[in-house]
């Protein structure tokens, strides 16, 4: 009963009275912390560099657009690894590792046009007048899909892939599905895996000076510097209130 008693208060759960079992949670807040996050927890931002017109010019400053319409983003990483081997050993000594390769895909729903014609580059070039042209998501420069989680206990993390290139896309029509999906799969120069953003309680609660300033070091790091002395998390859930809430 003590080892029962012992995990349950590392986990936070609740305390174990040996005579009647289990008593109500104490700790709730560290029980919620270690919260998942599902896809409707998850938010996906394109941030599209400069683009350059036909002319050799920059006509476009970029853009930043929240991606509703996708609605499953993937990846996987493969580096490749080189055995050493020597006279009079069978086995490897050793291993050489070799370059990286980051790849995915992404899924959208189709609602009723092409999901990158959001772009305003991509607009205007629907819009001119000397000539039709549909420019294709592999004509877009490398860009960053930045993926940001905050679900109702308060749990915030964030993780970001770079330079993504699109390589394929494909799209079926059937009479069979009820829904129109349009599929791309991608290269990509790098990764952020997801961080977690720590809130104002878990940053200057039970912590020594020197975890709280390594706290604030990884929010600064995962999602730039604080602005006015306000917080990451208060800054993202602003984001979420004014953008996704209030429209």
């Amino acid at each position: 009963m003590e080892n029962i008693t012992n995990t349950a208060y590392t986990q936070g759960l609740s305390s174990v009275n040996p005579n009647t079992g289990y008593t109500a949670s104490y700790d709730m807040e560290s029980a919620l912390s270690n919260m998942s996050f599902s896809g409707a927890d998850t938010i996906a931002t394109m941030i599209i560099p400069p683009i350059m017109g036909p002319d050799g010019k920059v006509t476009s400053a970029g853009d930043v657009i929240d991606i509703g319409e996708l609605q499953t983003i993937s990846y996987s990483i493969h580096r490749e690894n080189s055995p050493v081997r020597t006279l009079g050993h069978s086995n490897v000594r050793a291993f050489i590792k070799g370059g990286r390769t980051i790849a995915g895909s992404l899924i959208f729903t189709v609602f009723n046009e092409y999901a990158f014609y959001k772009i305003k580059q991509y607009r205007d070039y629907l819009a001119r007048s000397n000539g039709f042209f549909a420019p294709l998501a592999d004509m877009l420069p490398p860009f960053d899909v930045v993926l940001t989680f905050f679900n109702e206990y308060g749990n915030a993390s964030k993780m970001k892939i770079y330079g993504i290139t699109i390589v394929d896309e494909g799209q079926t029509m059937s009479i069979d599905d009820l829904i129109t999906e349009q599929t791309y799969t991608f290269m990509a120069r790098g990764i952020q895996p997801m961080v977690h953003m720590a809130n104002e309680k878990e940053q200057y609660g039970n912590t020594t000076k020197e975890q709280s300033d390594n706290i604030l070091n990884i929010n600064r790091n995962v999602f730039g510097d604080t602005d006015n002395g306000e917080t990451v998390t208060a800054m993202y859930s602003n984001f979420i209130t004014d953008r996704v809430i209030n429209g």
